[in-house]
């Protein structure tokens, strides 16, 4: 006898249906599973043999063929156990129904029967949905991450007699709803961290602010102790919030990684990833032997920051330079090729020397200009390319962290933001891949950033008198279009380029010393 059940298993950040077909033929007891199962998978034979004999059910003798179609495609993970006991159950004549035809289902299962949850869910739903399905069944833990998917109906169990009950229609089962836009607004934006809690530093609150508002990379750099990390940790809640598109996208991202918060429906605020120094190339940008998102991905739609950056493998920084630009990662192996989005904001710190300290004349015994360069020169000038803002810190006096007087919270800079963010969107609409001032091209950025004769010639008197690199001239222009959309101005003006300008302090010639 044959039976099928439809399964599902992640690619990338997409889902591709699996066909689980299950044979019996008489003879020595003997199981086989094909179709290019990983450890994961074919370990599933024993825990399903367990969890049927566990729950009263009887397991089939015989031969038993399993097969995982389409056989080309790798199949890895701990979904498979739950189609694969219901396969052998339908087939074994112990379950009958007609919904299998309409229905994906996953789930892992321990000796007893229980249902455990699995990672990769919400692109399992959306690709059910996108064929057509009317079900999709997934363990308990699972249900919320489904529901935000409409269209197709989700059953959350955590048992496999719960699932026999269902499919032979044995009491009331109600489909999980979850009403997506009141979670959406309800958790989207965290209260812990303010930008009121940061004293003084409004300079290097200004630089951030001009990032956010436009989407640019920026890097800190000043003295340990000067609030560099405090100042970083806040920048996810100055950013526009998470649209539901955005949202479905991260959360896809976190689901396929294995990292998101059990019971958890989407990822409702920016994600803040800091990974610490010694992260790995594979780590850091994703890959492995079986392909999986790295830091970079997991801050799509959000802050990627990188505290003291030339304590970084040189190795590790440069993979980042195409995903940066391109806002994606591809990963080629020999079976497959994935595609994980990476439209992240980049934000570094890093302290001017070694010591911590900047060069001063007049200290014999602190940091030379020499050891300045030497330190910042672990940072290649194609990834400080990709570095619009590079933001000077200095320690903050006492006066003003003993003053009483708070400065602007999150909230009141994050409405400037959005304004400037709302501009944009307007600018670039119906244009793929462009949703803010950073992310234009350079024939864009002809096109949006024209200056006036005055602004023109302040950018000339730059790029002669402050030495600054042909590089910095195309991030000078992204910046000042960027202060202008903050300052509610159509044009670029004298004021927006002198600005703009600040923010190339290590493109200068002699900014060490």
């Amino acid at each position: 006898m044959l039976a099928r059940v439809f399964c599902a298993s992640t690619v990338g950040v997409d889902a591709r249906i699996i066909d689980v077909e299950t044979h019996h033929t008489n003879g020595m007891p003997k199981f086989f599973l094909v179709g290019l199962p990983d450890r994961a998978v074919s370990e599933s034979r024993d825990r399903v043999e367990a969890a049927i004999r566990n729950t009263g059910s009887y397991y089939p003798l015989g031969r038993i063929t399993v097969n995982l179609a389409p056989a080309d495609l790798p199949k890895e993970g701990n979904a498979f156990d739950l189609p694969i006991a219901i396969g052998l159950l339908r087939m074994s004549g112990q379950i009958y129904t007609e919904k299998l035809e309409e229905t994906v289902m996953l789930g892992e299962l321990s000796l007893d029967g229980k249902i455990r949850p699995i990672k990769g869910v919400l692109p399992v739903a959306v690709e059910a949905k996108k064929q057509g399905f009317q079900y999709l069944v997934v363990p308990k833990e699972n249900g919320a991450e489904a529901a935000v998917v409409e269209g197709i109906e989700i059953f959350a169990f955590d048992h496999i007699n719960q699932v026999k009950d269902w499919l032979e229609n044995r009491g009331s089962m109600d489909p999980l709803e979850v009403d997506v836009k009141s979670f959406f607004n309800k958790n989207g934006q965290s209260k812990i961290l303010d930008f009121c809690d940061v004293r003084g530093q409004e300079n290097v609150k200004r630089g951030l602010e001009i990032a956010a508002a436009g989407g640019h990379n920026a890097i800190m750099v000043g003295p340990p102790g000067s609030g560099k990390t405090m100042m970083a940790r806040r920048i996810p809640t100055i950013l526009p919030p998470l649209s539901l598109e955005e949202a479905l996208e991260t959360t896809k991202i976190h689901s396929v990684s294995g990292i998101l918060d059990g019971g958890k429906a989407l990822i409702t605020s920016r994600p803040f990833r800091a990974p610490h120094h010694t992260v790995s190339d594979v780590a850091l940008v994703g890959g492995g032997s079986i392909p999986m998102p790295g830091e970079i991905s997991m801050s799509h739609n959000g802050v990627l920051f990188l505290d003291e950056l030339p304590e970084f493998k040189r190795s590790a920084l440069e993979v980042m330079r195409q995903p940066l630009e391109d806002g994606f990662v591809s990963i080629s192996r020999a079976r497959m090729s994935v595609t994980y989005p990476s439209r992240v904001m980049l934000v570094a710190s890093m302290n001017p020397s070694p010591s911590g300290d900047w060069y001063d004349a007049q200290d014999m015994n602190g940091a030379s200009s020499l050891a300045m360069q030497r330190y910042l020169g672990k940072i290649s000038g194609p990834l400080l390319d990709r570095i619009d803002l590079h933001i000077e810190v200095n320690k903050v006096s006492y006066d003003e962290l003993s003053g009483k007087a708070k400065g602007e919270s999150s909230q009141e800079i994050r409405e400037r933001v959005v304004k400037a963010r709302e501009v944009q969107t307007k600018r670039f609409f119906g244009l793929k891949s462009v949703y803010s001032n950073a992310q234009m091209n350079t024939r864009m950025v002809r096109k949006v950033c024209k200056l006036d004769e005055a602004g023109s010639e302040i950018l000339k008197k730059a790029i002669t008198s402050l030495g600054l690199s042909a590089r910095a001239y195309d991030r000078i222009l992204k910046v000042s279009r960027t202060i202008a959309d903050l300052d509610h101005s159509e044009d670029i003006k004298p004021n927006h380029i002198a600005e703009a300008i600040q923010y190339r302090s290590l493109d200068r010639e002699g900014w060490l010393g």
